[in-house]
């Protein structure tokens, strides 16, 4: 290892990257129906750990309200993020459905379980401003 890297635990590593990754990601049901219960919510965090485990990401945090859910995220570089969201909704809106049908049914119909948009932001680390900052304070070869 490089001398002027010293392990960071606010960091992974993989064979060739060193990253911290993390995402807020807000998800709407279909037409922002209410159709979670605490029961449903519990189930759906349980979801989301396997389906994050599956990526080698981590669920960090999971809440959510009658009509949305919050997520946040910690993944490795090689997962784009565009295919876990995918994933998540996916696995568990079919899941649900399973476990809970006369629920689901009562809110959603036509195999419609998720808004197909959602929320997504970088989180973590310093601010922009000093990001911004320490680039610009980069001593530049004359």
């Amino acid at each position: 290892m490089s001398p002027r890297w010293e392990p960071n635990r606010r960091y992974q590593a993989g064979r060739s990257v060193a990253y911290s990754l993390h995402a807020h990601l807000v998800f709407t049901p279909k037409y922002r129906r209410k159709v979670f219960t605490d029961e449903i919510l519990r189930r759906r965090e349980d979801i989301m750990i396997e389906a994050c485990d599956s990526f080698g990401a981590t669920l960090v945090e999971f809440n959510g309200e009658h009509d949305h859910v919050h997520l946040l995220v910690h993944y490795p570089p090689k997962v784009a993020l565009s295919t876990l969201v995918t994933s998540l909704k996916g696995v568990s809106a079919r899941l649900l459905r399973k476990e809970f049908p006369p629920h689901i049914r009562r809110h959603l119909w036509r195999g419609h379980f998720w808004s197909p948009s959602y929320f997504a932001a970088s989180c973590g680390g310093a601010p922009l401003s000093i990001i911004k900052e320490y680039i610009e304070n980069q001593k530049r070869p004359g």
